[in-house]
């Protein structure tokens, strides 16, 4: 405040005692406009979060951070349609209407292209789940979302799993029954192979039970011949 200039200009148009009066009301001026300017900004403030809380509806104001940590945390709090913004970013967004334009383009076009996002993981057997925009101290912006099977899809992998499992299963009971028919005929094998030993044994006794005898009749006529 240049008090030499208000006390010259009020000596040139009326008394001292004025210009001091002059002076401090100045003053008192100037605080009441400094006042009224924070008190318009924190209104602006918080007419522009009401706002924004009206045209996408979740809207937070905190820093969130840009590592995987903090962007798997937040998404996982978010239901597809959050929006969080830095407060630093918001008291810039509420003050200048350039940078509001500018990030509200950005959050629109997250939402906007959600169809677009839908009909491509559809292609693919998925389901699209967006969970929202975040807006950094830096100024930077992520959009979080992620996919998941469809329905349809989990029946699918479900049915070819179960035929995998039933191939599998019939499987090893064809090589079970091949093994066990396998082993039947070896143990048939050795069992007729026992059966044979027994009976050329039982045969081979017997020829020399026969032999005996036979050389016992012989000598016995050779006796009786004498």
């Amino acid at each position: 405040m240049n008090l030499d200039y208000i006390q010259q200009y009020a000596m040139f148009h009326g008394t001292r005692k004025e210009a001091k009066i002059l002076a401090d009301s100045v003053d008192f001026a100037h605080i009441d406009f400094a006042t009224s300017l924070q008190d318009m900004t924190q209104q602006n403030l918080e007419s522009y979060q009401q706002y924004l809380r009206g045209k996408y509806g979740n809207v937070r104001f905190e820093s969130i951070g840009k590592d995987r940590t903090s962007l798997e945390n937040i998404g996982k709090s978010m239901s597809g349609n959050d929006v969080v913004i830095a407060p630093n970013i918001l008291e810039q967004m509420a003050n200048d209407p350039q940078k509001a334009a500018y990030y509200e383009r950005k959050i629109d076009s997250f939402f906007e292209s959600i169809p677009m996002q839908n009909a491509y993981f559809a292609a693919w057997g998925l389901v699209n789940e967006p969970a929202g925009v975040v807006v950094h101290d830096d100024g930077s912006v992520t959009y979080i979302g992620g996919c998941s099977d469809s329905p349809e899809r989990v029946a699918q992998v479900q049915r070819e799993n179960k035929a995998k499992q039933e191939k599998k299963e019939a499987l090893r009971r064809e090589n079970e029954e091949a093994a066990n028919a396998m082993l039947a005929k070896q143990m048939h094998e050795v069992q007729m192979s026992e059966k044979q030993r027994v009976m050329a044994d039982f045969l081979a006794n017997c020829a020399d039970i026969v032999y005996m005898g036979m050389k016992e009749n012989a000598a016995i006529a050779a006796y009786r011949l004498r």
